[in-house]
């Protein structure tokens, strides 16, 4: 007789049609470790500043991020061992253990430094509570839409949009509201767009879902006074260098400083207590003035070297479920990325948000390279190779296929 479990799984496994396994896309380990290997060379390279400002031991930064990602190496390889359909089922004690790390991260006092309720701390150790939540909510949000397109309730209101509205109602009470993170929750809600829309979610009813989004975002903004001093300084950063605009100010100073070709690793200032955030949230600044304008620009392509082979195994593989996990995976990195970036240039205001795989922090260098573990796992059962995007026209979705708004191939 058959167990309950081994049943469910069974009926899972059925459910992922992810064809013959072949050799992984490789340039994904190698762009991932490449991004790795500079964010390792900066953080020595701004240790010595590092311990001077913050008074520890010499390179007490780099030890713990090399621990973290020793850690995140783990995280990758349990991601990508452990098959997909085994994640999907048991989302559940994921979304269970990102709400709990959220409560006791809210239970917790808070560092007078960080007067934000974001982070578990047990002594040395710290944790970010979001970013257990982004990983959590990645593969439920995949199966769930994987679940609607199979059932073709994808545009049902009761199935579909309210659940998401539910959704992103937690995510701006819990990630906005308590947390004061509004830069992870524009990931998330972009996540969660990027990702109904190509499951089929027409722009229309997802323009109402954001229009609903945006206004609550309004008020989130207008409501709290550091937001909105945020938004002046994003919009006039220099007319309050000393104040709210300190740190939008100092940021350009590190990128105007970097020039054509750089300082050089041993040279700049920045790091020395003027910028802050300067290993974590301001870390492409200190990456700016350090290789100026021509290293700034190559790593920019090595980003999207690393988000174009995601981008492939997405149009690539054939189950909805890995579809749409690896789609999140790719908008998750891209947006925060984008986010971080633009932020220390002037183009988008501060967030304190991390550049993925560059900046220092246990918990986001953990769950991002445990996601793109996801990815490489994927990669093994991709079909075919993208060569041409079709957009369907058709409304009647009876007739739209699944890959009608990613791509597909025609031989």
């Amino acid at each position: 007789m058959v167990s309950r479990h081994v049943a469910r799984q069974l009926m899972v496994d059925s459910d992922l049609n992810l064809g013959r396994k072949h050799r992984p896309d490789y340039w994904i380990m190698v762009w991932g470790l490449i991004l790795i290997t500079i964010g390792v060379v900066l953080l020595y390279s701004i240790s010595p500043a590092l311990t001077e400002t913050n008074h520890v031991k010499n390179n007490y930064y780099l030890y713990r991020q090399l621990i973290a990602i020793f850690l995140s190496f783990i995280g990758f390889y349990a991601t990508y061992k452990i098959p997909l359909s085994v994640w999907r089922s048991y989302y559940k004690p994921l979304l269970i253990a990102g709400i709990l790390a959220t409560l006791i991260a809210y239970a917790m006092p808070v560092n007078p430094a960080y007067p934000a309720h974001r982070w578990v701390r047990l002594g040395g150790f710290s944790f970010q509570s979001v970013e257990l939540v982004k990983f959590a909510g990645l593969v439920w949000f995949s199966g769930f839409l994987a679940k609607r397109v199979k059932e073709g309730t994808i545009t049902n209101l009761k199935k579909t949009l309210r659940p998401m509205l539910l959704v992103l109602l937690g995510v701006g009470v819990i990630i906005v509201g308590i947390q004061s993170d509004l830069g992870s929750a524009g990931v998330i809600i972009a996540m969660m767009f990027t990702m109904a829309y190509v499951a089929g979610l027409p722009l229309k009813k997802i323009g109402i879902v954001a229009a609903i989004v945006l206004i609550g975002l309004i008020l989130a903004v207008v409501s709290t006074p550091y937001r909105l001093q945020r938004i002046e300084a994003y919009l006039h950063p220099q007319t309050n260098c000393q104040g709210s605009g300190y740190q939008a100010c100092q940021a350009l100073i590190a990128v105007g400083s970097g020039g054509f070709m750089g300082l050089g690793l041993g040279n700049g200032a920045q790091a020395y207590g003027y910028l802050p955030e300067s290993d974590n949230d301001s870390i492409f600044a200190i990456y700016a003035e350090k290789f100026g304008f021509i290293g700034s620009t190559i790593l920019v392509l090595i980003f999207a070297a690393f988000f174009t082979r995601i981008k492939n195994v997405a149009e690539g593989v054939s189950d909805d479920f890995s579809k749409f996990l690896v789609l999140g995976v790719l908008t998750w990195l891209s947006v925060q990325a984008l986010i971080n970036m633009g932020a220390m240039v002037g183009l988008l205001p501060l967030k304190g948000i991390t550049l993925p795989f560059i900046s220092y922090g246990g918990t986001s260098m953990v769950f991002t390279t445990a996601a793109v573990g996801f990815v490489f796992q994927a990669s093994q059962y991709t079909k075919y190779k993208p060569k041409q995007i079709i957009h369907s026209t058709v409304n009647d979705r009876s007739k739209q296929t699944n890959y009608s708004r990613l791509g597909r191939v025609n031989y």
